[in-house]
Order: C-alpha cells, then sequence, then structure tokens
C-alpha cells in the first residue's frame, strides 16, 4: 500500500494538513485562495498556508518531478520563473483509489495569467506590451539554453515593472536545458509562440474581450519582430575601424540601456589589424536592478529600477551633492524619500501593489497633477491625492494599465489620472 509522500527541498509540515485524500477538484472552498486562474491543461488549485499562497497542479508523478527540478535549475539561473516547493506523491482516496500526483509552486505575488489582464478588454498597445514582456523572457530562456517547447501567454504570469509588464515563466513541463539552442531550436520556439498567441488572442476576441482595434495576427507576428531585435542586439558581431573604439563602449551602453550587463566580450582585428569586430559573449539581464540593490538593498523588477534610480539621481541633483559618495546619497534618500512616501500611505492600501510599483506611480501621479495646477506638487500633498483619487478605488491584484476607453471612472479627478496611465509608455514624461 502506498503512502503519502512529500518531495521538498523546502519541507513544511502544514503541507500535511491539506486535504490529498480528495482529488483537487473536488477541495473545499476554506482551503482554496480565491485568486485568477489562467487556462491549464491540468487541474490547477491555490491554497493559502502559512501566511503564503501556493500554487497545486495535478499531474503524472514523472512529469511532477521532471518539471519540480526543471523550475529549480531556472531558479538557480536566476530566469524569471515561479519557485518550486515540492511534489506530493503516493496520493489515494478514501476509498482507496490512487490520485495523480500534486505538483507544488510559490504563487507570484502582484501576479495575474493573461485572461486576467484582458478580463477588462483592454488596448492594442496594452497587447502590445505584454508581447514585449514575453519576447524578453524568451531571448533570456534561449540565453541560458532552454528550449520551452510550449510557449505561449498561458504557461506565462505577468506583473507590472513600472509602465511596462515582465513576464515569469509558469509551465516547464515541456522544456529542456542545452548547453546551447541550436537555431533551429530557436527558430521552433518561436514559431510555435506566434501560432499559440495568435490563437489565443483570438479565443478573447471571440468572448469580446479583445479592443475591437486589437489585430491578433499583427501581434502574435510583433513577438517574433520584437525577439530578432533583441536577439540581435544581445548576440550580433559589430565591425569598425581600429580608429573607432569607442564603439565599444557604445555598445555595452546600448546593451546596459536595454537592461542587460556584459560579463563578457569577444574582440579580434582582421590580418592586418584595420578593423575590429565585438560581440557580446556573456550577458545578463538585471543591469537596473542589480545596481539598485547594490546601492539601497531595494529588489525589484528591472524598469521600476531605472525609474527610482532616475528619482535618486534627480535627489542627488537637487541637494547638489553630485560629488559625494552615490551610496551615501542613496541611504538618504532611501531614508529621506522612499520610506517616508510609501509610509505615507494608509497600511491596509499598500498590500494593492509592491511598493517600488507604488512609488513608480505616486511620481507619476506628481507629474500629472503639478502639470494640471501649474506648479511643483509636494511629495506629501502628492501621496494624499493619489491614494483619494487612484488607489483606493484599485482592486487588489487587478489593478492594471491600459484600461479600455470607458473602463476608467466616470468623474473626478481620477479619471483623467486612468487616461493618463493608460498612455503609451513612450509618452511618460518622467522618463
Amino acid at each position: 500500500m502506498e503512502q503519502l509522500q512529500i518531495t521538498s527541498a523546502t519541507p513544511n509540515s502544514a503541507l500535511l494538513d491539506l486535504p490529498w485524500r480528495q482529488p483537487l477538484a473536488g477541495w473545499p472552498a476554506d482551503v482554496l485562495a480565491a485568486l485568477p486562474r489562467g487556462i491549464s491543461r491540468h487541474v490547477v488549485r491555490f491554497v493559502r498556508l502559512d501566511g503564503r499562497v501556493l500554487a497545486i497542479k495535478e499531474t503524472s508523478e514523472s512529469i511532477a518531478f521532471r518539471e519540480y527540478e526543471m523550475l529549480r535549475q531556472l531558479r538557480k539561473l536566476e530566469v524569471p520563473s515561479v519557485k518550486p516547493v515540492g511534489v506530493v506523491t503516493g496520493r489515494l482516496s478514501d476509498t482507496g483509489e490512487p490520485l495523480e500526483a500534486a505538483l507544488i509552486t510559490e504563487h507570484l505575488a502582484f501576479s495575474l495569467p493573461y485572461r486576467s489582464v484582458f478580463s477588462q478588454a483592454l488596448r492594442d498597445e496594452t497587447a502590445n506590451r505584454l508581447i514585449d514582456a514575453l519576447a524578453v523572457l524568451l531571448v533570456r530562456l534561449h540565453l541560458t539554453g532552454f528550449f520551452w517547447g510550449d510557449v505561449s501567454l498561458s504557461n506565462t504570469l505577468f506583473r507590472r515593472d513600472a509602465n511596462q509588464f515582465a513576464a515569469y515563466l509558469v509551465d516547464a513541463e515541456t522544456g529542456a536545458l542545452h548547453r546551447e539552442l541550436t537555431p533551429g531550436q530557436r527558430d521552433y520556439d518561436l514559431e510555435l509562440a506566434r501560432v499559440n498567441i495568435i490563437g489565443e488572442l483570438m479565443d478573447l476576441a471571440a468572448g469580446e474581450l479583445l479592443d475591437d482595434e486589437v489585430d491578433e495576427i499583427g501581434i502574435g507576428n510583433s513577438l517574433v519582430e520584437r525577439y530578432t531585435e533583441l536577439w540581435e542586439a544581445l548576440t550580433g558581431v559589430e565591425a569598425f575601424h581600429t580608429d573607432e573604439r569607442w564603439r565599444i563602449a557604445a555598445r555595452i551602453d546600448q546593451l546596459n540601456e536595454l537592461g542587460f550587463d556584459v560579463g563578457e566580450l569577444s574582440i579580434t582585428t582582421d590580418i592586418d589589424g584595420t578593423t575590429v569586430q565585438i560581440q557580446p559573449q556573456v550577458v545578463d539581464a538585471g543591469h537596473h536592478s542589480r545596481r539598485l540593490l547594490k546601492l539601497t538593498g531595494l529588489d525589484v523588477q528591472d524598469n521600476q529600477a531605472r525609474r527610482l534610480l532616475n528619482d535618486l539621481d534627480s535627489y542627488q541633483a537637487a541637494t547638489e551633492r553630485q560629488e559625494e559618495d552615490e551610496q551615501l546619497v542613496a541611504h538618504d534618500w532611501l531614508q529621506n524619500v522612499f520610506h517616508p512616501t510609501i509610509r505615507a500611505v494608509p497600511r491596509e492600501l499598500r498590500r494593492k501593489l509592491e511598493p517600488a510599483q507604488l512609488y513608480h506611480e505616486i511620481l507619476d501621479h506628481r507629474w500629472f497633477i503639478s502639470e494640471r495646477a501649474q506648479r511643483d506638487v509636494p511629495m506629501p500633498e502628492t501621496v494624499a491625492s493619489y491614494v483619494e483619487n487612484v488607489l483606493q478605488h484599485r482592486p487588489d491584484e487587478k489593478a492594471i494599465l491600459g484600461l479600455a476607453p470607458g473602463d476608467e471612472p466616470e468623474a473626478g479627478p481620477e479619471a483623467d489620472y486612468f487616461h493618463y496611465a493608460a498612455a503609451d509608455p513612450d509618452d511618460d514624461p518622467a522618463g
């Protein structure tokens, strides 16, 4: 007779209290967490346990262990993916019938499946931001040698990252890690992604969850274009004359601006030494987030980090401390600006957004109300306005940028803010 077995790198005895003798589809509501779920070929449920939310998926034992190990490897490689918790096997029903194994992962806080992002009939520009995020994720996976084999919006979770989104891999069931992917493997993943995305968007359109102006095929094709541009920027070979060595630094600056650090460059010259070729050999995502973490200890998404670093630079200039040690200035900014701003938001409302995203939106709101008032609005006044007109009207975990026309509040100053927040990020005056 089989016995229940829980395999986990971080064992938690509270897992034993869950109703493993029942099929997952029949688990009682009192143990479940009401969170939006994406489409899955398996039964998936969320539970609250010891202050955490866990996602539990029923599948075969071999697949559960394979995906568990794959997710552990991806986490070690610092690829954006859900955190594996464990695998439960040896499940039997009350009548002694064998039940499927269960893979347990930690729910990604402040994240949503794509169908929830589109639950308000969002616009074309929001769809493009999701595709941009997925393209970046796919490039990062391919750079590590990961072949996904099932790329889709359904197998991805999205979190806000300033005015963009950040994408996280959820389902690694079909994935495989290689030392390096062949062009054929990358092309297969990319074409599969294009076809799946078009199909998923057409499904949303059939359910009237897409704005009429959204071009499903165009968005699917744009993933290929975005991926190709980013891949070329990160791996392409650039040739120049020896008297243009400044272009090496310019190439590194370009990659930093894209959010990648350059760990290693290949630099070669031709036979007569007049032409130089450079090609990035090792690139790591998270340039801005690593810099902010080093300066302040804040661990945030890369676009959020870029925005916070810009505010830190503004603080340094405003206090005329450009010549001082940057780490000391960053400490003062953290203590005198960032933390007081977050603490000024009522505690019960802070859970609606991550602190970095909250600060980013407050900065956006400050720019907006300052422009409208034709004066520089101080931060305490900005926070009060943001809380009253924006934050308190936002539902938890579903406060999504990019609302469609007609979904904004009908009256009050917050209506204008929602329109501004939905604007193209390239138009963001705060950079």
